[in-house]
């Protein structure tokens, strides 16, 4: 169908050196004392994404030989999902504590919650989460360009797939307007990649100015060989930016594509919820879990005074998250940096990584690849054991 259009990672709380050594100072531990102080931090830090520990949900724990206080201690993990920011963070308290750098290596082993087959690509993607609205204008395509970037940024290999076929505005927000994917063997389109993140949308294949008229059953069939005829790299998380509503377009979407879960994207307003709680009950039809409620544009922070305006209401969000029993995910601002991002392709994770939007996008992004982990994969602690009594 396409072939005419190819071109040739909360603050964490470190045990008190004191309770080690009650008469030394941190200078004066030991390596096993230290070695403790790491691993009880590990061991007692509580989040979201950890409810009970970092050490629960690793695969692999080693503290390299403690160095001279000159050099860092290097902590190895094996982790099922990214999490760098977090980890970062505790670095930072352990520093205070032992007054000595300590690094993170962590190794990714992110596996798939759900088996499906996606063609050539079926071994390539691992996890598929789709990021839904119920209408249209609550910045949900901009929300999934930026949680792609933070999700790379936390040590993750990601992918995002535009579904909005009548309105596709990923190639805008990526920056590759007017962009062309080409093939290499002639059957499979190539993603296009902005800053490490491989992309497909109609809108590389078809020009900006043209309108997309088609029948809810070619514009499924048109996303079908997007997802299916690219040659998507090894991917860790392929987040979909689905179309805004729910009508037969997104429910034939939800039903065909192997997702694994969804994110819903909402403002506080009550329109704006009483339509995301209709994409709630979409996705509860489907059989898809929905991990969360995203509340975009949930206040305006003054440059000036720091005053915060609740322009379009106050927690909607998080009032919804609790009636549907399902997580508030985080709150994103009506920030004006955000807006001329989107405009000229770019994304304040990459152009201004330490900036509080950045660690905002950021931790929405482990919440979401935590809850994925905690809520649907087997390995997780919070899994129930089912014990059969004779």
């Amino acid at each position: 169908m396409f072939g005419k259009f190819f071109s040739n990672k909360s603050s964490p709380k470190v045990p008190d050196s004191g309770q080690i050594t009650a008469n030394s100072s941190a200078s004066d531990l030991t390596a096993t004392e230290k070695i403790q102080v790491i691993t009880e931090t590990l061991k007692d830090y509580r989040s979201e994404s950890f409810p009970q520990g970092i050490l629960s949900v690793s695969s692999h724990f080693h503290i390299h030989t403690i160095p001279k206080q000159s050099k860092a201690i290097t902590v190895e993990l094996i982790l099922p999902f990214p999490c760098q920011g977090e980890l970062d963070d505790i670095a930072k308290s352990l520093v205070d504590s032992l007054k000595q750098p300590v690094e993170f290596g962590v190794q990714l082993n992110v596996k798939a919650v759900r088996s499906f087959s996606l063609g050539g690509s079926e071994n390539n993607i691992k996890n598929i989460i789709a990021v839904a609205s119920g209408k249209g204008g609550v910045g949900k395509s901009t929300t999934t360009v930026n949680l792609a970037y933070a999700l790379i940024a936390e040590g993750a290999k990601v992918g995002i797939l535009d579904a909005d076929i009548y309105g596709p505005s990923i190639p805008t927000l990526l920056g590759l307007k007017n962009a062309k994917p080409s093939s290499a063997d002639g059957k499979l389109m190539d993603p296009l990649t902005a800053h490490g993140l491989s992309a497909m949308s109609i809108g590389f294949l078809v020009d900006e100015n043209d309108a997309t008229v088609w029948r809810g059953p070619m514009a499924s069939g048109a996303f079908n060989q997007l997802l299916t005829e690219t040659a998507w790299p090894e991917l860790d998380y392929l987040l979909i930016d689905m179309p805004p509503g729910t009508g037969d377009i997104q429910l034939t979407l939800a039903q065909k594509v192997p997702v694994a879960a969804a994110v819903i994207v909402t403002t506080p307003q009550d329109l704006a919820l009483i339509d995301a709680a209709k994409g709630i009950a979409m996705f509860d039809k489907v059989k898809v879990p929905v991990l969360g409620i995203i509340e975009n544009m949930s206040y305006h922070l003054c440059d000036n005074c720091g005053h915060k305006s609740h322009i379009f209401g106050e927690s909607g969000g998080s009032q919804m998250s609790k009636s549907k029993q399902t997580q508030l995910l985080g709150q994103l601002p009506l920030d004006m940096n955000i807006r001329q991002d989107a405009d000229f392709g770019q994304s304040d994770i990459i152009e201004n990584s330490t900036g509080d939007i950045a660690h905002l996008y950021r931790r929405i992004a482990r919440n979401i690849v935590g809850q994925l982990f905690l809520q649907l994969d087997n390995a997780s602690p919070l899994t129930p054991t089912v014990e059969i009594i004779d």
